[in-house]
């Protein structure tokens, strides 16, 4: 049997993809012998089956997804081994963030100025944020998840490994394929794509789809809250103010077209249309523990004194009612100022810390003090304390009042030309231009108390160009890429956070700018029909720019030290960094920076027979630096963070056995990660900073199965041993009451030990034709930390997940008919979460609950 070819090349982008593939077997039982048949991915006219690439992949096909009820990325988590993909980021409030993370390596934000650690690519077109990542995948050919570092064809920020969405083409013949689906919450989903042939050289498709359902988790009146006094809800800054009676729900529309032009028996274009829109309810959120009985050491410093010129020495709390020392918990600020009398407030040196909430720099944003009001003679403006009243057991159950909205439009524009220099060159060509607008709003307290509420804005375009070369020479015993990339993308998010009824109230507009250029290559060369090498390299230059505006609208600092001038000699006595923009945390400069990084890789490969692969591989990922942006206090200069870097060791075999009814995939893992940019809690702001450095091990076993004709068993086993070998000194966290701490040795978040996912199908043919096709998931994880910190509220514990579904599929595949469960054991655990001890409290997103579902499909 001659050589099997090594290279791959996505329709998305030209990627070498070594072993370890999980072929679904869903829609590829071969009736005829029983066996399992191929599974490929294709690009520029050459497709090669998954099995003959040496890369760590998971491929999933259009039809495995929808049986599997796959309707957006982060549902592939369960059924991808060293995988977790999770639906929203702590605050993010919206399930349209994606938290990425492959083998330990990944990105548990949405800020604009933090970039994903797992690349996400729609028809080749890198998203650059992890907003609008987590995909509706209405019409994919197929999805590819690549692990380990992919820097050398796939490029910047896949230091962990990327996830390939493939749209499918236009078909060659009119055609219409739909389903409706309805389900627990009232769910009621769309989809219809047509293929139209407008010539014999040019076809269209055009995809709709509608997703609306429920939310999960339903809010209570708290009881006898009507008695007490509340803020208006345009009291505060914010980005909206709806606030919906349910959380967790799904309202979104889309629409995509695809137009494939063969021009010439050389030239093919490709031009492809998406937009989305969506109007929904916030991520379901959970208040999971209040600590306001917790000091909060607000700043480093060994005393609070600070002798202003013309005013003097300020003192400030003596401690008392959760005010310590040094430090206080705003919750206990809050709780302090509302239940104390004004002698007792002037005593801790807190009379403006509890009088009006703003300052005269924000006019018709200041309202009135909180000073004593439940001790006053004056019970209508009596308050809620904040404490743990608000505790609810019940998961789908909050007395939150807050914010509670998501909203998203985002399009795209690209196109794809391919051209066949000669029989043995081609070029290809991928420009692709995206703009999203989002905004979102987070009650994160579970109160009719603000204790903690979250909104936040972004709007973003990029623009990139692709040029890629590929060919083969010396009788295809040589096989190459060679490429160039530039992108440029602008992005402004806007940061609304407050605090305990306006404390602190954070405002943060953030502008960044970012320009990457890029030249890439690799060559394959078969030595002989026994072993073949690898050789590839990335080059990348990337510039940033940046301005952050983090800042206080409350003016917290200038309380907190009793300055009633918001201005100098207080701004520069207080260490603002701009006297004419006294609440301004971050400095004014726009800052610049500028990274390169050479990604090299290096493989062989060996065969021994025509249905074995051993491949060993070497490679480096990059993933670009940055700043950090969220302060609640004034630096001189601004926080910055720098790259992280990964080096990969990889080992695996790829087998095929019994005429193909037996496929075996097997993988060994080291890497070294270093320069860990990890979100940590300084007081109240979410930081990144450089963690220190990390190893980590593991392996992972893919099986596939055709024991009997119609019976496909696929079954997976990942471990990852992923923990820390050195921390930073300011990272080090010690264990305590509520964090299991960070520290070397200590695992990494959002990576579990283990992960078991078995999955058999059964398609049982009828005598008229049809075929009814039972289908079974199921998945065991082991426990996951959810933030860096490890805080013990927000750990996942160990998840059985199970899934199955029933389908009748009428002669012809004419129409389809499936009635099906997600998460039938119903087993709930947190998604994501923050540790907000400084507000005073721990909140997070639990899963969906049991669902069922029915869908009618037709084709025609």
């Amino acid at each position: 049997m001659p050589y099997r070819q090594l290279l791959i090349v996505s329709s998305s982008l030209l990627a070498l993809v070594p072993a370890t593939a999980w072929a679904q077997a869903a829609e590829t039982t071969s009736e005829a012998v029983g066996g399992i048949e191929e599974i490929v991915v294709t690009a520029q006219k050459r497709a090669q089956n998954v099995q003959d690439v040496p890369i760590a992949i998971s491929a999933f096909t259009a039809n495995a997804l929808k049986e599997r009820a796959v309707a957006d990325v982060a549902s592939l988590s369960n059924i991808a081994p060293n995988v977790t993909l999770d639906a929203g980021t702590p605050f993010s409030g919206s399930s349209s963030v994606l938290s990425a993370y492959i083998r330990g390596i990944g990105q548990n934000d949405f800020a604009a100025n933090l970039d994903p650690g797992v690349g996400v690519y729609l028809d080749g077109i890198y998203l650059a944020r992890t907003v609008g990542a987590n995909l509706d995948l209405p019409d994919v050919e197929r999805i590819e998840v690549l692990k380990g570092p992919q820097g050398t064809l796939f490029g910047r920020n896949t230091i962990g490994g990327a996830i390939s969405v493939v749209t499918r083409d236009p078909g060659r013949e009119f055609s219409f394929r739909g389903d409706i689906t309805t389900g627990r919450f009232n769910r009621l989903d769309i989809n219809a794509s047509v293929d139209l042939p407008i010539t014999d050289a040019i076809g269209l498709s055009l995809t709709g789809s509608s997703r609306k359902r429920d939310g999960y988790l339903k809010r209570i009146p708290f009881p006898n809250a009507g008695n007490f006094a509340v803020d208006s809800n345009a009291a505060f800054r914010s980005n909206g103010y709806d606030s919906a009676s349910k959380e967790g729900g799904q309202s979104e529309w889309s629409l995509r077209g695809k137009l494939k032009w063969e021009a010439s028996e050389r030239l093919t274009v490709r031009i492809s249309g998406d937009y989305l829109r969506q109007d929904q309810q916030g991520t379901a959120n959970k208040l999971l523990a209040t600590t306001e009985d917790q000091p909060y050491v607000f700043a480093p410093t060994a005393d609070r004194a600070l002798v202003i010129p013309g005013l003097g020495a300020t003192a400030l709390y003596d401690g008392a009612s959760g005010l310590a020392p040094n430090g206080f918990n705003f919750a206990g600020l809050y709780n302090f100022c509302i239940g104390s009398t004004p002698g007792e407030i002037a005593a801790r040196n807190a009379t403006a810390l509890c009088g009006a909430r703003g300052t005269p720099l924000n006019p018709g944003q200041v309202i009135g003090g909180l000073a004593g009001v439940n001790v006053d003679a004056d019970p209508s403006n009596d308050r809620l304390p904040f404490d743990g009243r608000y505790l609810l057991a019940d998961k789908d159950k909050s007395y939150a009042t807050g914010l509670n909205f998501s909203r998203m439009r985002v399009w795209g524009l690209s196109m794809t030309l391919d051209y066949e220099l000669s029989d043995a060159m081609s070029i290809k060509s991928i420009t692709g231009y995206r703009r999203l607008r989002w905004e979102t709003g987070l009650d994160a307290d579970g109160a009719p108390v603000r204790a903690l509420e979250f909104s936040f804005s972004l709007r973003n375009w990029q623009f990139s160009q692709e040029l890629q070369l590929t060919g083969h020479a010396f009788d295809e015993k040589l096989k190459y890429v060679v490429g160039g990339y530039y992108f440029k993308e602008r992005s402004f998010l806007s940061d609304y956070v407050t605090f305990d009824q306006g404390l602190l109230q954070i405002y943060g507009p953030n502008l960044l700018h970012t320009k990457n250029y890029a030249f890439f290559g690799q060559i394959d060369y078969e030595l002989s029909p026994l072993i073949s090498f690898t050789l590839g390299g990335r080059y990348t230059k990337e510039s940033k720019d940046f301005n952050g505006g983090q800042s206080d609208l409350n003016g917290f600092n200038y309380k907190l030290f009793n300055c009633p001038v918001y201005g100098d000699p207080c701004t520069t006595a207080l260490g603002f960094p701009s006297p004419s923009e006294p609440l301004r945390y971050y400095v004014p400069q726009t800052q610049y920076r500028k990274f390169n990084n050479f990604a090299p890789k290096l493989g062989v490969q060996l065969h021994p027979t025509d249905d074995v692969m051993v491949y060993g591989s070497w490679s480096r990922g990059y993933k670009t630096g940055g700043w950090t942006t969220r302060l609640s206090n004034p630096l001189p200069t601004a926080a910055s963070f720098s790259p992280e870097k990964a080096e990969s060791f990889e080992l695996g075999v790829k087998s095929e056995f019994f005429a193909r009814r037996l496929q075996l995939n097997a993988a060994v893992f080291t890497t070294k990660y270093d320069g860990i940019q990890l979100n940590f809690q300084q007081g109240v702001s979410p930081t990144i900073q450089n963690a220190g450095d990390a190893r980590i091990k593991g392996f992972e076993v893919e099986l596939v199965a055709a024991p009997a004709a119609g019976l496909t068993i696929n079954a997976s086993v990942g471990y990852s041993d992923a923990y820390y070998t050195s921390v930073l000194p300011q990272a080090q966290v010690a264990p305590n009451p509520l964090q299991a701490g960070v520290f070397p040795g200590a695992p990494l978040p959002k990576t579990p030990k283990w992960k078991f996912n078995v999955s058999p199908r059964y398609e049982y043919l009828l005598p008229n034709d049809g075929a009814l096709i039972a289908l079974v998931d199921y998945t065991r994880t082991s426990k996951v930390w959810n933030d860096s910190e490890r805080a013990y509220a927000l750990l996942r514990p160990s998840t059985d997940q199970l899934n199955a579904s029933l389908s009748y599929r009428a002669p012809g595949n004419r129409w389809t008919f499936t009635v099906g469960g997600v998460n039938l054991t119903n087993d709930r655990y947190l998604v994501s979460g923050g540790n907000q001890t400084a507000a005073g409290l721990l909140f997070g997103t639990y899963n969906r609950p049991t669902e069922w579902y029915a869908r009618v499909g037709v084709k025609f």
